[in-house]
């Protein structure tokens, strides 16, 4: 996957208004990330996507695996990332103050699992998005 970002500065209501239900973009520090997936990079998530369902249901779990979701961590930095895979606690979702309308994850103890798929972004994905989720929970 391949990452351009714009000079547009947003915040994180407005970026979720505008580009919230795209899964090309997530915001880093109110800057516009477009993720540029490639159909391996795809793939990828997908087929780990597919294994991890499969072991949850197999295991008995109340998790589930959202098609799109997108991750705030912190409440005051303009940043939401869209991990390719997150596994989510289904009973924690009702303690979620956005999930009914959008698909924002706000609760670090909403979330189980972060997949990253390393691609030609490399330094974000092992640097950065590791310490974000990291400190979310």
């Amino acid at each position: 996957m391949t990452q351009t970002s714009s000079s547009l500065v947003l915040g994180v209501d407005e970026f979720l208004t505008r580009y919230g239900d795209n899964p090309r973009y997530e915001l880093a520090d109110g800057e516009l990330i477009d993720m540029e997936p490639t159909g391996l990079h795809e793939t990828t998530a997908g087929k780990v996507a597919s294994q991890l369902s499969i072991e949850i249901d197999r295991q008995g779990h109340p998790w589930i695996i959202p098609r799109t979701c997108l991750l705030r961590p912190f409440a005051d930095v303009a940043t939401a990332r869209r991990p390719d895979v997150v596994v989510l606690d289904e009973p924690a979702l009702v303690h979620e103050p956005l999930w009914e309308r959008e698909p924002v994850i706000t609760l670090g103890t909403s979330v189980k699992l972060v997949v990253e798929v390393v691609s030609t972004n490399w330094e974000t994905d092992y640097a950065r998005k590791v310490e974000e989720y990291a400190l979310f929970g």
